[in-house]
């Protein structure tokens, strides 16, 4: 699996154990990879609430790191309102924890000693996933700025001229003059980046329902 497809995203790594880290480092590193590692959960913790931005990544982490273990940290990392994905490390009888892990939304859990190439493929496929989220909240940005930038009259135009009404329909609506109408449409058009009202139906219907979700 080619990293260069995997996005600009890091591999986070947390491991109290500094020849896992070192080796995970080298090893990620080797094929590409962007990588950063922590010595504990608190070091990786402290070190996102000095970040202006969510990082674009995941995390790998092992399970038992002390005082805060794996599934410690990633109930820290919910909390804070990170989706990055989550992949564990995990060595022989921590099997339930990870279970654990995924039920709470954890991408994968790897069992030690692991294949380099499964590792790394799997870390490439959960990059990929977050660059695909981080793709999909830009466009929702965006679109959330371009509606917001409507004005009150655009706003009532709107919906009618997605449901396909004609100018003069709308004029009557809402009780205007059917150049105003036409105004507003092409204002509506502009500042959304569409040339017609079926575009601009498709994009309405996906803007109320990710106000909804």
């Amino acid at each position: 699996m080619n990293p260069s497809d995997a996005g600009s995203g890091c591999v986070f790594v947390v491991d109290d154990d500094p020849d896992i880290r070192d080796a995970l480092d080298f090893l990620l590193s080797s094929r590409g990879l962007a990588v950063r590692t922590f010595a504990a959960a608190a070091e990786l913790l402290q070190w996102l609430d000095a970040q202006s931005a969510a990082p674009q990544g995941v995390f790998l982490l092992d399970i038992r790191m002390s005082p805060m273990n794996g599934n410690e940290l990633h109930e820290a990392l919910l909390q804070r309102g990170l989706r990055n994905p989550v992949l564990f490390l995990t060595g022989h009888g921590d099997i339930p924890m990870a279970v654990a892990a995924l039920q709470r939304g954890a991408f994968d859990f790897m069992e030690k000693p692991c294949s380099d190439n499964a590792l790394v493929d799997k870390l490439i496929r959960a990059l990929r996933v977050d660059a695909a989220r981080h793709a999909t909240d830009a466009q929702a940005a965006e679109r959330s700025a371009r509606f917001a930038s409507l004005t009150e009259r655009e706003r009532e135009v709107m919906p009618l001229v997605a449901r396909g009404l004609l100018n003069k329909q709308i004029a009557d609506a809402l009780h205007v003059s059917v150049r105003t109408v036409e105004v507003h449409r092409a204002r509506v058009f502009g500042k959304l980046g569409l040339h017609s009202a079926a575009e601009l139906a498709t994009l309405l219907s996906q803007h109320n329902a990710a106000d909804a979700a």
